[in-house]
């Protein structure tokens, strides 16, 4: 079995960010979004992985080379145009060939792993399917792309975004094909908005005939596009972290809770309060850091108070400062400026921010 991920989008969602970072690379807990999806379908067995790309291909070329940091192998496929889900599977057809694929968007964020998803795919001996699909219950299903499950337990409708939703089950934007899928998206036709709809894939299976499954997922499932979600994912992973102190922290500092602090890092004078990540060679000086804070890489903290944050690497904040629920580019500098010390933020990179 294949894997192909998705990581072509522009991020247009997060804003001024992405016009200089891929969406896909943006960290959650100092790890970019798209190297958790290759995490996990190595978890799963599969070995050998294409990934969509767009205007931002290069760097995510550059981020995640040839695949040998995981042991599989990467192929690259370039999208010149955002044309639909259908469509990466359409220009993917020489790399997936005629074998089952796992499809998975770049910058979704999954609690499980792909085993449960991918294990005995095909192997029904009552009735082989030609999809299986990964589905979640959430609370207001008419803002997503729909299932509606038959008596007999098989998917045997996708609606998108309905008015009246036919079950509260939205599809997460993970799923598996056989070989079928290539003569459904050459079939199909562009939605409204211009583009080839994976739903519309899908429901043309069904419509010919083809068995579509279903899996429900127990865990949490995320978007990452927004500031909001993304933060939210950031504490969820936070969560799961194991302590790993490797920089120095001074007689005068603190460390409380799960906190990682790579090497090169320096705390002086400060608190640390996990769950909470400092990336290499950060420099944390009169400052209280966490809970819920990942700090990049080269980071310099100065009398600031940070909670429930994304720093991207080199960035610079020097205060008095108080800082909450803020994402944060590379190389932005933040400066006190004034008595507020009390601050929301979204900066994009090579920002330079006076607060007063």
């Amino acid at each position: 079995m294949k894997g192909l991920i998705l990581a072509g989008g522009s991020g247009t969602r997060l804003r001024p960010l992405t016009y200089s970072c891929a969406k896909q690379l943006v960290p959650i807990a100092n790890k970019p979004i798209l190297f958790y999806g290759i995490d996990s379908m190595t978890t799963a067995g599969i070995r050998d992985i294409g990934i969509i790309v767009g205007e931002t291909g290069e760097e995510i070329r550059n981020a995640v080379g040839d695949g040998s940091r995981w042991g599989v192998s990467i192929t690259y496929v370039p999208q010149h145009a955002p044309l639909g889900l259908a469509h990466c599977v359409l220009i993917a057809r020489d790399f997936l060939g005629d074998d089952p694929f796992v499809m998975y968007l770049g910058d979704n964020m999954l609690e499980e792993d792909l085993c449960g998803l991918v294990a005995g795919f095909g192997q029904d001996p009552g009735r082989d399917a030609d999809a299986r699909i990964l589905l979640a219950k959430v609370d207001d299903p008419s803002s997503f792309g729909v299932a509606a499950i038959g008596p007999d337990g098989w998917v045997e409708r996708l609606v998108e975004k309905p008015a009246e939703p036919p079950s509260n089950l939205a599809l997460v934007g993970v799923y598996v094909f056989t070989s079928t899928i290539h003569e459904a998206v050459r079939a199909i036709e562009p939605s409204t908005r211009g583009e080839l709809e994976i739903t519309d894939a899908i429901q043309w299976l069904i419509d010919h005939g083809n068995a579509v499954e279903h899996r429900i997922i127990d865990g949490w499932w995320i978007d990452t596009g927004k500031k909001d979600p993304l933060l939210e994912c950031n504490r969820l992973v936070l969560d799961t972290i194991t302590p790993d102190l490797v920089g120095e922290v001074d007689d005068l500092s603190t460390i409380e809770g799960s906190v990682q602090l790579s090497g090169g890092a320096t705390v002086t004078r400060s608190t640390i309060i996990g769950p909470a990540v400092i990336g290499a060679d950060a420099v944390i000086e009169d400052s209280v850091v966490g809970p819920y804070a990942s700090i990049g890489d080269r980071c310099r903290l100065e009398g600031v108070r940070i909670d429930h944050s994304v720093l991207l690497p080199d960035v610079a904040v020097s205060g008095p400062l108080s800082i909450t629920d803020s994402l944060i580019g590379r190389h932005a500098e933040i400066v006190h400026r004034g008595d507020d010390d009390r601050h929301r933020l979204m900066v994009g990179d090579h920002s330079t921010i006076e607060i007063g």
